[in-house]
């Protein structure tokens, strides 16, 4: 064995072995949930705002920023869900990722919604649910798992894949 292969082995061990400690540790990096996965305790987070009672409720998780152009047209569709659903078990929960609060409150005053907002500032939600895009939100049956994914908000079209997910799932 060479030197230079020597510099390409013992890196590639190093990070094979932290690796398996990790694994065999129970620390595994996190990932976006999938389908069928329970969605994280949302509780455990300290989010800011008042987390309401979600159990037996069909939740829409969506994480937002006030510089994002696309969350603008998502609250409309969304506060449209709430006013259509919400007295038959859809809970919306809209979690702001913005550092500064104030631009939380300034596209809040912008775009008015009854659905409840939650923010969480030091982004430790986001990052363990590797959220890839502004919004991304997730849609949980009533035992908190995730049934569908969007990435994106793409007007019409994620506005009526909503409205076919959450009635299959009232029904």
């Amino acid at each position: 064995m060479n030197i230079s292969s020597n510099r390409i082995r013992l890196p590639l061990l190093r990070s094979a072995a932290l690796a398996s400690v990790l694994l065999l540790s129970g620390i595994a990096p996190a990932a976006l949930p999938k389908e069928g996965e329970s969605f994280p305790d949302l509780a455990k987070y300290h989010l800011e705002g008042t987390l309401p009672d979600l159990h037996g409720k069909i939740v829409l998780v969506d994480f937002f920023a006030s510089w994002c152009e696309p969350c603008k047209e998502s609250f409309p569709a969304m506060e449209e869900l709430q006013q259509k659903y919400g007295d038959k078990g859809l809970v919306i929960l809209a979690i702001n990722v913005d550092k500064k609060k104030e631009d939380m409150e300034d596209f809040l005053k912008k775009h008015p919604v009854t659905f409840t907002i939650l923010r969480d500032a030091s982004n430790k939600l986001v990052n363990e649910v590797k959220i890839p895009t502004m919004p991304s939100s997730f849609l949980l049956d009533r035992n908190g798992k995730v049934v569908a994914f969007h990435r994106g908000f793409k007007g019409a079209e994620t506005r009526k894949k909503y409205l076919e997910q959450i009635e299959s799932l009232l029904k």
